[in-house]
């Protein structure tokens, strides 16, 4: 038997896998793989647990989807009506929150090595920025005044699944250090920017507290430095995101029990402390509301066995999935009727790319598994569908959502010809 204990909204149905009511062979048969498949309901149980756990501990509460996890329309809209803001990194996320339904003033923009003709794009928006170099901020000052600037410092704390996801400390591109940081906020003040915010984030794929802890304190501290020698009061002091999910059966969950009674608590200690008044607490969450609201459909196309190893090839490839090639993640895989099948061999799950990296699972321990089997990769709602590429020109997958108990494709799948439309259009220009 396999031993794995489902979650929902994932269920097993006399050893087949069934995802939000639907069994997933049967979704592979009709939309064909490979295929995502998203439940609009786990979002939003995802997105009200964590609103809720945190406004226990403190009222003025806005939550930004990190967007860069999952910007599939459906996804983002789902989020929009739920009362969520809009973490962007790019100004093409920018252009999807406002397709979405987002109003430009439920938008923090969080890029690096912005362009000036991007910071006119986001100007002309209404869009707020936070700043990442005293470069960025003089260049948008010539474009124009803003009424509100945020200044991403770094905390000079270190956290994150995998060396590629660290966004603070000293090998980090990312935020202004505490010097720089106050400068910056001198120079906004002074060429007339009214509204201020300060902003962090350390990492993604956090499962601990103590970054948080150790983070906040150096964010609040230097909140309390710009607060009293600038004379600048923040209308939000935002955490950033990056809270992690568990991939690993041995991984656990973040406690947001814990999360909030001692760093939720410790937040609203130091600004009464410091005096910074009630400033709005923003958090950006992106994987800890996606991630495990989508699952990836692949099905078995070759079983092949060689001295060394068995491999089980099947139709999605590190185009369709990028973290285990990129970060050598872990993504549980199940056979979808397959579930209570004793497990009998060790297999890599391979995909059709040619490249040698191209492994969505290695030595993995599954039933026997036969060609034309679904297999299902689980925990692929975030950073799934947004990093995939039609690298080896291959078309991208499609999506389905389940809402209100029935599938909707949400995004059709590509097909050859889109390989070369855009293409075609450049050298119609010509």
């Amino acid at each position: 038997m396999v031993s794995r204990k489902l979650c929902e909204p994932l269920e097993n149905r006399k050893g087949t896998l069934y995802f939000d009511g639907f069994s997933v062979e049967e979704l592979a048969q009709k939309y064909g793989t490979p295929l995502y498949v998203i439940s609009e309901s786990r979002i939003r149980d995802n997105y009200n647990r964590l609103y809720n756990a945190i406004t226990s501990k403190y009222e003025n509460v806005r939550i930004y989807y990190a967007c860069k996890a999952n910007t599939n329309l459906a996804v983002l809209k789902t989020l929009q009506a739920e009362g969520a803001y809009l973490d962007a990194v790019s100004p093409g996320e920018v252009f999807m929150g406002l397709n979405s339904g987002y109003a430009s003033d439920r938008i923090l923009f969080t890029g690096t090595s912005v362009r000036t003709d991007e910071l006119k794009f986001l100007s002309d928006a209404g869009i707020t920025v936070n700043i990442d170099s005293q470069s960025e901020l003089d260049r948008l000052l010539k474009i124009t005044v803003p009424p509100k600037v945020s200044i991403r410092v770094n905390p000079e704390v270190v956290a994150g699944h995998h060396d590629h996801c660290i966004t603070a400390g000293p090998q980090t591109k990312f935020g202004l250090w505490e010097e720089e940081a106050l400068k910056a906020y001198a120079t906004a003040k002074k060429a007339g920017v009214e509204h201020f915010g300060i902003h962090m984030h350390i990492g993604s794929g956090i499962l601990t507290l103590d970054p948080y802890i150790q983070a906040v304190e150096k964010l609040l501290g230097i909140a309390k430095r710009v607060h009293d020698e600038l004379d600048i009061d923040f209308e939000f002091i935002d955490l950033g995101g990056g809270f992690g999910v568990p991939y690993k059966p041995t991984d656990n969950a973040l406690d947001l029990s814990e999360f909030t009674s001692q760093v939720i608590s410790l937040f609203k200690s130091k600004v009464t402390e410091y005096h910074l008044g009630k400033p709005f607490l923003h958090v950006e969450p992106g994987r800890y509301l996606v991630c495990d609201a989508s699952i990836l459909l692949t099905a078995v196309n070759t079983v092949k066995v060689t001295p060394h190893r068995k491999f089980i090839g099947v139709d999605a490839g590190f185009n369709t999935l990028m973290r285990p090639a990129m970060y050598g993640s872990y993504h549980p895989v199940l056979v979808a009727n397959k579930l209570d099948a004793k497990v009998t061999e060790t297999v890599d799950v391979v995909g059709p790319i040619c490249e040698s990296g191209d492994v969505l699972a290695k030595a993995r321990k599954l039933p026997s598994i036969v060609e034309g089997d679904v297999l299902a990769i689980l925990n692929a709602g975030a950073y799934g569908f947004s990093m995939s590429s039609q690298y080896n020109s291959r078309p991208r997958a499609a999506e389905v959502m389940i809402r209100q108990g029935k599938p909707v494709l949400v995004r059709a799948r590509e097909q050859f010809q889109d390989l070369l439309t855009s293409q075609r259009m450049a050298q119609q220009c010509e």
